[in-house]
């Protein structure tokens, strides 16, 4: 019998779209969700060749006197800067794509494994997936989101929500789901219905194989 294909699933959606919610459910649903903001902290914070680049192509005053990031310092630089915030990703997104690739192939994941990002496409994550959610709310509702979460103003929102939109990939995904995250929508049985359609596309890649 041929063993069950874990179908992989990206998570996506710009700053303040509501991702975390989804991801939230999810999880308490049992399924395993890999946030990808949350382990390249992790990567950065643990490596010092990621900090020896940082402090070298980004900002000295990014990495302080005791050789921890400063991510306020980081953060202002590369969202003022576009080539540093190349320079950031071209750093971060490699060695968190190679965390992935060894994190979703726990044997004890179930048939599908999710991962949480908010730069699907300047990250390559979306050549690593079978399908996206994406999860979309008006910019009002973002902007909202994030300063009531950030304690930023909406000027500083709306210059992140511009810096991702800016991007514009050469191809999208072959197979997006949208998901509605406005506040208004119920969230819970749009990932429901999601499930089961990624459920019966794994089933009919399961009979082509």
């Amino acid at each position: 019998m041929t063993p069950k294909r874990k179908r992989h699933i990206a998570i996506s959606g710009g700053i303040g779209s509501g991702k975390s919610v989804v991801c939230r459910i999810l999880t308490a649903m049992g399924m395993p969700v890999y946030d990808c903001d949350c382990r390249a902290k992790n990567l950065m914070d643990s490596s010092l060749a990621i900090k020896n680049r940082i402090a070298s192509e980004i900002c000295r005053e990014a990495i302080d006197a005791d050789g921890n990031i400063d991510r306020a310092a980081l953060a202002n630089k590369v969202f003022n800067d576009r080539c540093a915030l190349s320079a950031l990703n071209s750093i971060v997104h490699q060695a968190v794509k190679d965390d992935y690739l060894s994190w979703r192939n726990d044997e004890a994941f179930p048939d599908c494994v999710f991962i949480e990002t908010a730069i699907l496409y300047q990250s390559g994550i979306d050549q690593l997936v079978d399908e996206v959610w994406e999860v979309t709310a008006p910019v009002d509702v973002r902007v909202r989101r994030v300063m009531s979460r950030n304690n930023i103003t909406e000027a500083e929102v709306l210059k992140r929500i511009k810096s991702q939109d800016s991007y514009i990939p050469e191809s999208m995904h072959g197979c997006v789901r949208k998901i509605i995250n406005d506040g208004t929508v119920p969230v819970l049985p749009q990932i429901e219905d999601s499930l089961n359609s990624s459920a019966s596309a794994q089933g009919l890649n399961r009979t082509r194989s």
